[in-house]
Order: structure tokens, then sequence, then C-alpha cells
């Protein structure tokens, strides 16, 4: 058995955790966290995670941004891995888990799809190919009009994973509206696109001489990305300290 302090309970990640986890028999939420403090959820609500007393073998955080240094240092302060889901994190926020990753196991991906993590391991494996035979490469990423970053991380580790695989020769370009000039081979643009209820799409372009191809990943639902956490707490349980993604997951 599996339990759970699920980070951020009350909002809709945290609630889609909940009720998949409802007749699950090897994973327990045991505690929840969350501002709004208690729901009709079957397991105890603190307002702030510092009040949590319930062991747990791991947490899930699915909350606010401005809450993950206190997820942190509360992980490392009780020993318990930590699965960091939150996005739109601060360059000093990721240091500061790579910091506390040598204390304890953290897991954090910028997306939590299986999906999205086997084309990351696919395009490390062609991007080499592709660009030597002189294809461009664009992302395009699609979005809810509630979405507060851009580009999203999925798109940035997607583009990495290209660079990656270039020993980053190219150049991130994420507006070519104030220049008027030809493209550079060096180029890897970068599109976001905001509006309605779009989960998340991300679409890889490999632009050759007239040929075209074209990696996609469409989100239907936000489930995608619960299932990938699940599967994430999993996986950390046990786990000795160390930075970890779900590319370790998936294996």
């Amino acid at each position: 058995m599996v339990e759970i302090i699920m980070h951020g309970c009350n909002g809709r990640m945290g609630q889609m955790i909940t009720n998949i986890l409802k007749d699950d028999l090897d994973i327990n939420i045991v505690a929840g966290v969350d501002i709004a403090g208690e729901a009709n959820s079957g397991y105890p609500v603190f307002r702030d995670i510092d009040d949590c007393d319930v062991k747990a073998d791991c947490i899930i955080d699915f909350g606010s941004a401005k809450a993950v240094s206190k997820v942190i240092k509360y992980s490392v302060k009780n020993n318990i891995p930590l699965v960091e889901c939150t996005t739109g994190l601060s360059d000093d926020q990721l240091e500061e888990i790579r910091e506390a990753s040598k204390k304890v196991a953290i897991l954090k991906s910028a997306n939590m799809s299986l999906g999205i993590n086997v084309l990351q391991k696919v395009l490390k494996e062609i991007s080499r190919v592709l660009y030597d035979s002189d294809f461009d490469v664009e992302i395009v990423e699609k979005h809810h009009r509630m979405k507060l970053d851009a580009p999203s991380g999925t798109a940035l580790a997607l583009a990495d994973s290209v660079n990656e695989a270039l020993d980053n020769k190219l150049e991130y370009v994420y507006d070519r509206s104030q220049v008027r000039q030809k493209r550079d081979g060096k180029e890897l643009g970068i599109s976001a696109v905001r509006g309605g209820t779009i989960v998340g799409d991300h679409d890889v372009i490999f632009a050759g001489q007239d040929e075209v191809i074209t990696f996609s990943h469409r989100a239907y639902s936000r489930a995608v990305f619960a299932k990938g956490a699940i599967e994430a707490a999993r996986f950390l349980k046990g786990k000795a300290a160390g930075f970890y993604t779900m590319s370790d997951v998936i294996g």
C-alpha cells in the first residue's frame, strides 16, 4: 500500500486524483492539504502543510507555485518523497528542488503524461538524423485560456529533448514579429496558442525539402496527468534521495 498526502487536494487535479484512487486497493490518500480547508473527500484536510501530522509514503503536489518552497521544506524535514507537479516554477524554485533532492527523493517532470515522456525519448533518437538532413524544427503548443505561463513547460521540455540530441546548438525563438529576415538553420521556433478549454496540444514539426514530419500529442482530459502522477508516487515510494523524472518511471 502506498499512502499519499495530496497537496492542493481541492483543486481540479487534486479532486481528479482523489476520484481515480477511490477504488484503488494499492494506493490511498491519507491526508490532503488545501487553503480552502475541509472537503468531502474521505480523508482529513489541513489548511497548511506544516499542520499535517499524518504519516505517508509520498506527497503529490498539484498546488500553487507560491506554496512550492513550503512543500519542499516539509518533504525534507519529514523525509517524505515528493512528486512535484506544479507548473510555472521559477529558476530559483527549480534550483531549490535540485538542492532538496540531495536529501530526499523528488520527482519533477514538465509533463506527467506517459505519452509526452515517450515522445521525448523518440525525439532524442530521431532529431539528429532529421536535422543533419536539413530539416527545420518548430514546436506549436496550445492550451486553455486560463493558463498563465507561455510557452508551456512541456513545449520547452520537448525543445530540450531535440536540442540535447543536437549538442545544444539550436537557439529558441519565441517571436518573429519584429524581425524581417530568412529563418536561420539554427533556430528552434516555439509558438504558443491560448484559447477555450484546450487541455494540452503539442506538435513538434520537422520541415524538410518537400516533406514534413509532425509528432503530435493531444491530451483530451487532465486524467492523463493525474494517472502519471499516481504512477510516479508508486515508483517513488522507498526510493533513495535523488532527482527523478518520468523517464525513470517509464524505464
